[in-house]
């Protein structure tokens, strides 16, 4: 400053420093009373009140909350994949670890580490693969006709790109296609880097499901956590019980199969109204026989493709193309009974089709199905879809990929979810209704046919096997179902020689044995099943969350892709970080593990200068270098590098202490000066860089809608969670959703979950929040360690018209108007609300003059008053005059509109 000419501006008063601190700590306002407090504690005992008062604040909950909003721009945390369909990804748990990590002052190189290889840590815990979260915050794709290869070199450069500059203030990414133009960053550097993030276990596609296909951390409650703890020895001790029985067993067993015969297992199924039973056993061919019409075989749609089988010899292969279509047989009625079902062997979870339809896709979806709804079986039964149809659906998981499944369905003509069962193995499920709006005058008749493997055009469940299907014209009993499921393998196992049957088959036999003959083995099994159930109740409830996982034996290598290029591989690299630095710390593997080490090691001279420039940019709303991401060439130079040079080495030698590095800048002179500017320095210091007055600048989008809910009240200090969806315009999403994604529509939540801090908002990335987009929120599509700060007319627009602050404003003047009378003391209450602070005599009138015109206006309009007392969903208090009310609103929507609420 001196040699610019410029002096240090005086101290800031203590209200302003509190409400300053109160912001920069956690990112809320102080209240009106603490300011006073502080004020006089201020005055008679200085810095050492200043450090209580500090530490105070950074022990709220909310310093790991409003810490976190900036890791999270870094991390590029979103709650969707981010291309093509943008659904639903779960990993919400790793945005709360985050939370908690701050909270607890986790030493940042500890927090370093266990984000870059947690997985590789010795017997990592649940909150060290938690951490791993932030390298599977790049956005994913399922997009049909993309390359996996070409996806895993977007991933791999996705995370060098983070990498570079989030740890080390280098654009890495400029290393992608050539040697980088001005840095010591060659593609050499860059895909050596690149080969620590490649060697994992992560697809190429996310399957657009929440799971992303994994590697995924189920995250039980701390209720369930104990015994999904304990889960795993129980079911493996009750396991081993189980086959020792079934090893004692098989003695008795050879002695029963001798003396058994097929008619001895069961009755067979009565035939009245079987009108179509398909064993699908011929193993070749394109003829297919019905065992009820002989006459009539089911009709091929192309070449079937079979393959011989161990359960039954022989199985039919659902192909696009290659399916069966039965004719007219079951055409039903919406009141007639009916049942079918098939044995049936799911490729995978990810499927959804048709296993046995009569369904006109055309047409309204008209008709009934069996569908492999992903990893759950449903029922359709259809008039016009989805406003005149059922759609029940197991409520748990019950597809098995690769396993036989006999899936059946029974229907009583109800036309109600309740008269619909599905069974799984002879067993009913308990189901889920998804739709229920069948009228009682609904036509389920369609002309297209009975379908095996596919709907009427597509919805093809390709790959998956079938056998032995049966439809009935009657609803079967619980009892006949069960049979039809044990009995029928078993007579065909029986049937075949001893020497001939397949392993499956004497499987089959023994295992029919052990469950309905031997004395103890049956309850040996019921208990393993019982603890497997409770193990995937647990599961099913429990929210899950992305990790990186290594791939086991496997060295982290890349090619060099010649000009980028996915398709063009050149040399074979291994894993390692730039030559321009230091190399990996003796010993350290050649791993990501090593890499993390090799990041907080004190030979790293950027890690945590790059790091302590973030903080100071949180604070005083630039870095000490202004551009965080690129300490390079190109970047800027650093105002004070002895200062960023002194107090990165002091970071890393007081432990990398977080909030220590703060206090540090908090109770420095620097930032307590006053923020007020003089001529001179707005032209020599136009952007504070030379740190000649205190910081003074917007706030971010997530700190003013967070603020307007504190000063109304309104704000719920609730923690953790999924994402939550407060206001947002109608229909925000649909320009950029497709019709079968899972966040096409904005389903917006109700209740506490419309005023918690905005760090818990659900963030599409593909439409991101508007009102935080307004206010320069990124995407999170990519890495951001450095928003953009603008000033637009739409900021004003979303302060002034958005619901969130509409509701705020009116909640504001309730609590007004309730705790005062006078026009004057009305004023007064909400500029200690609003600025922590009363009004000067001159600002007074002009407030009360709004107050008055604002009432004039709204006393002649009463229903313009009730307009806008009606948004949002707080509670209104009646008792108050809708005129008055609706004016104070609109004096409080013009406070919590000034500079002096919106700037820090």
């Amino acid at each position: 400053l001196e040699a610019r000419g410029l002096e240090p501006a005086p101290e800031a008063d203590p209200a302003t420093l509190l409400r300053r601190l109160h912001l920069d700590i956690t990112g809320l306002p102080p209240r009106y009373e603490d300011v006073q407090r502080f004020s006089r504690d201020y005055a008679q005992r200085g810095d050492k009140a200043l450090s209580e008062w500090i530490d105070r604040l950074m022990m709220q909950p909310s310093w790991g909350e409003h810490r976190a909003r900036y890791w999270l721009d870094a991390a590029r945390y979103g709650d969707t994949h981010g291309l093509h369909f943008d659904n639903y990804r779960e990993m919400w748990p790793y945005r709360d670890w985050v939370i908690r990590a701050f909270n607890r002052n986790q030493p940042f190189d500890q927090f370093i580490v266990e984000q870059i290889a947690g997985d590789m840590l010795p017997d990592p815990t649940d909150d060290q693969l938690i951490a791993t979260g932030f390298q599977r915050c790049n956005i994913t794709t399922n997009e049909g006709g993309t390359i996996d290869e070409e996806n895993l070199a977007n991933y791999a450069a996705d995370r060098v790109q983070t990498f570079g500059w989030v740890f080390l203030g280098m654009t890495t990414n400029c290393g992608q296609c050539h040697d980088h133009k001005f840095d010591p960053f060659t593609m050499r550097d860059y895909y050596s880097l690149a080969a620590f993030f490649r060697n994992t276990t992560q697809g190429p596609k996310d399957g657009n499901s929440k799971d992303g296909r994994g590697p995924i951390l189920v995250v039980p409650s701390d209720e369930d956590r104990p015994r999904w703890k304990a889960l795993p020895a129980e079911i493996e001790a009750a396991k081993a019980a189980r086959d020792d029985c079934r090893r004692a067993a098989k003695a008795d067993y050879q002695g029963w199969l001798n003396g058994i015969s097929p008619e001895d297992l069961g009755e067979p199924i009565p035939t009245d109204a079987l009108l179509a039973h398909l064993p699908l056993q011929e193993g070749s061919g394109d003829t297919i026989g019905d065992l009820t019409r002989a006459d009539s075989p089911a009709a091929a749609t192309g070449n079937l493709q079979w393959e011989s089988d161990d359960l039954f010899g022989a199985a039919l292969v659902i192909q696009t193309g290659k399916t069966l279509q039965l004719g007219n047989i079951g055409d039903f009625a919406r009141d007639q009974q009916f049942s079918y079902g098939a044995w049936y062997k799911p490729k995978d979870k990810r499927t959804s089709g048709g296993i046995i339809a009569r369904m006109d896709e055309k047409n309204s979806h008209r008709g009934w199905d069996l569908w492999q709804n992903g990893d759950r079986y449903s029922v359709h039964i259809i008039d016009q879809w989805p406003d005149n149809a059922i759609k029940v659906s197991t409520q748990d998981v019950t597809v098995k990929p690769s396993q036989w499944q006999h899936v059946f369905v029974t229907y009583d003509g109800s036309g109600k979810p309740s008269g619909i069962k599905i069974f799984i193995d002879g067993q009913p499920q308990k189901l889920r209704t998804d739709t229920n709006s069948l009228r009682n005058d609904a036509s389920i008749h369609t002309d297209t046919p009975t379908r095996i493997g596919q709907r009427s055009h597509g919805a093809v469940v390709a790959g998956s096997r079938i056998r032995d299907v049966r439809i009935y014209a009657r609803r079967l009993a619980d009892a006949e179902v069960a049979s039809i499921s044990q009995v029928a393998p078993l007579q065909i196992a029986l049937g075949v020689p001893e020497e001939k049957r397949t392993d499956a088959q004497r499987k089959a036999l023994f295992d029919y044995y052990l469950t309905h003959h031997h004395p103890q083995y049956a309850a040996l099994a019921r208990r393993v099943e019982e603890l497997e159930a409770e193990q995937e109740a647990i599961r099913a409830r429990s929210p899950i969350t992305h990790i990186q996982q290594e791939k086991p034996d496997s060295e982290p290598v890349a090619h060099i892709l010649i000009r980028g290029q996915y398709d063009q591989p050149g040399e074979l690299v291994h894993a390692a970080t730039p030559t321009a630095l230091h190399p990996l710390p003796d010993g350290a593997p050649r791993n990501r593990l090593g890499l993390a080490y090799w990041l907080v090691d004190p030979a790293n001279p950027l890690t945590a200068r790059v790091t302590v420039n973030r903080f100071w940019q949180e604070v005083f709303g630039l870095g000490i270098v202004a551009t965080p991401e690129d300490f390079g060439v190109m970047g800027a130079l650093p105002t004070n590098q002895e200062l960023l040079d002194w107090m990165a080495v002091d970071f890393r030698e007081h432990g990398w202490d977080v909030k220590r590095l703060f206090k540090q800048m908090l109770m420095s002179a620097t930032y307590r000066q006053s923020a007020a500017v003089t001529p001179e320095k707005l032209e020599i210091d136009p952007h504070n860089a030379l740190l000649s007055r205190g910081p003074r600048f917007r706030m971010d989008a997530e700190m003013i809608r967070d603020y307007a809910l504190a000063a109304s009240g309104l704000l719920s200090s609730r923690m953790y969670g999924p994402g939550i969806k407060p206001y947002q315009p109608e229909n925000i999403w649909d320009v950029v959703g497709l019709p079968s994604g899972n966040t096409r529509n904005y389903v917006q939540d109700h209740g506490e979950n419309l005023y918690r801090r905005s760090v818990y908002m659900f963030w599409k990335r593909m439409a991101p929040p508007p009102n935080m987009e307004a206010f320069n929120a990124p995407s999170r599509e990519v890495c951001t360690v450095r928003r953009e700060r603008t000033n637009t007319p739409l900021q004003a627009l979303v302060t002034l018209n958005d619901p969130q602050f509409v509701e705020a404003a009116r909640k504001l003047a309730e609590h007004a108007l309730q705790a005062e009378s006078s026009p004057a003391a009305i004023a007064q209450y909400i500029g200690r609300r609003a600025v922590q602070r009363e009004w000067s005599d001159a600002e007074l009138v002009v407030i009360l003059d709004s107050a008055v015109q604002f009432h004039m206006y709204y006393a002649a309009h009463p229903d313009a008053a009730q307009a806008l007392l009606s948004v949002g969903e707080s509670a209104r208090d009646q008792r108050l005059d809708p005129a008055q009310l609706a004016a104070w609103t609109m004096v409080c929507n013009q406070v919590l509109n000034l500079d002096e609420v919106l700037n820090k």
